[in-house]
């Protein structure tokens, strides 16, 4: 019925793909950009637009350039300018496999607030300098804070004397006063802040690249448990993680992945925390998978498609979906897919929590990662493209470019 519509309103029709299609494309060298969209899209190069860029995809000293596409519908009405660049070929293994994170953050976050036994009654004082969860302390007293028990010891030392609290949130540093006050109950000098200085976790891995020893996980931010925030990470390794059962999850109860850490050994470093994933280098890891070619988002189709995941043990098990929908104007939520397959629903019900990085095989190629379910439909759930967690991979440049907002 859409379709119909927009034939018979052309401009609607420009209006909708300018608003639902990517600003910048990728292809692979010697090719031509091709849309795969329900009405004729056509990308016609602009004269004179050729300029060098810095690619995210291939180390290179030579110049990589990228040019202006005009996208038009039915060759004739005009949808939006488009940046094409040209890359070498991604070869990347796609893993499946499970593993675990253990980060120690940037800083130490504000998860809570209580109350401190003062002898003037109960109080908080961090309550009183607008301090808020989420909240990241960087600094007390300008020095540095790694850990929960430098908190803990420079409010101790304080005999009372008000801190000065270094505090980013988000993108935005803050300077901020608190005063410690004497608990009658605890006999030392408290504020009422609950911190936390680390966290841990279970992901899948989505693909290892073997040139490079990088890897790409999860497909979406590790955040705080508490406060939903996103976490700086300060330092991190990737462990080994052996599945030992799941909880299917049903409408309106997200299932998870049950499993424990299985080598006291880690098998990497993580590098990054990104908006699109975690991503480090691994050290002690095999596959005996062959890589196989990165798909570009250009080239995914609606329809049969399957993801790579483990629901028992350590080897990953092919599983049917579909993908149902495609939307290039987003950097993490780009695929809406739905598990088909009987023998993934009838263990987990779909897709559940420890499935997300899992990745996702069309044509031959790797083309992105699961990373969120449907609470109400835990047969469904968001992809994200492969394309787009790979940027962050192969330059550290691109964790500037692309910080979370």
């Amino acid at each position: 019925m859409l379709a119909g519509i927009l034939l018979l309103q052309p401009v609607g029709g420009s209006l909708y793909y300018a608003t639902h299609l990517a600003d910048r494309y990728f292809v692979q060298k010697g090719e031509t950009l091709e849309l795969r969209t329900t009405l004729p899209i056509t990308a016609v190069p602009a004269k004179n637009t050729a300029k060098a860029v810095n690619s995210h995809f291939v180390p290179t000293s030579g110049v990589i350039t990228s040019n202006d596409y005009q996208l038009k519908l039915f060759q004739i009405f005009p949808v939006k300018q488009v940046q094409v660049q040209a890359v070498e070929p991604v070869m990347l293994v796609p893993c499946g496999q499970p593993f675990g994170v253990r980060m120690l953050m940037d800083g130490i976050m504000v998860i809570g607030f209580g109350e401190v036994a003062s002898p003037a009654g109960g109080c908080c004082p961090a309550g009183e300098t607008g301090i808020l969860e989420g909240d990241m302390i960087k600094e007390i007293n300008h020095e540095a804070v790694s850990c929960t028990s430098d908190f803990k010891n420079a409010v101790e030392e304080s005999g009372g004397n008000a801190l000065t609290l270094t505090i980013q949130r988000e993108e935005k540093i803050l300077e901020l006063t608190l005063s410690p006050e004497y608990s009658v109950i605890e006999q030392c000098w408290q504020t009422g802040l609950w911190v936390r200085d680390s966290t841990a976790g279970i992901g899948t891995l989505t693909y290892y690249e073997p040139e490079s020893q990088c890897f790409g996980g999860l497909g979406h931010p590790i955040c705080d448990a508490d406060t939903g925030e996103f976490i700086p990470l300060g330092s991190g390794v990737a462990d080994s993680v052996t599945i030992s059962g799941a909880v299917k999850g049903q409408a309106g109860i997200p299932g998870q992945l049950q499993g424990y850490f299985s080598a006291q050994e880690s098998i990497g470093t993580l590098d990054y925390n990104s908006k699109c994933g975690v991503f480090g280098h691994l050290e002690n890891f095999s596959s005996e998978t062959p890589a196989v070619p990165m798909g570009l988002k250009q080239e995914i189709t609606l329809g049969e498609a399957v993801i790579l995941t483990t629901v028992q043990g350590t080897e990953p098990q092919e599983y049917k979906i579909q993908i149902t929908a495609l939307d290039y104007s987003d950097d993490t939520q780009n695929m809406i897919i739905e598990v088909t397959d009987e023998n993934l629903l009838e263990c987990t019900g779909g897709i559940v929590q420890g499935m997300s990085g899992s990745p996702i095989l069309q044509n031959g190629k790797l083309i992105g990662a699961v990373t969120h379910v449907f609470v109400s439909q835990p047969a469904m759930g968001y992809a994200i493209f492969a394309e787009n967690m790979y940027e962050y991979t192969r330059n550290a440049a691109a964790f500037t470019e692309y910080a979370p907002e």
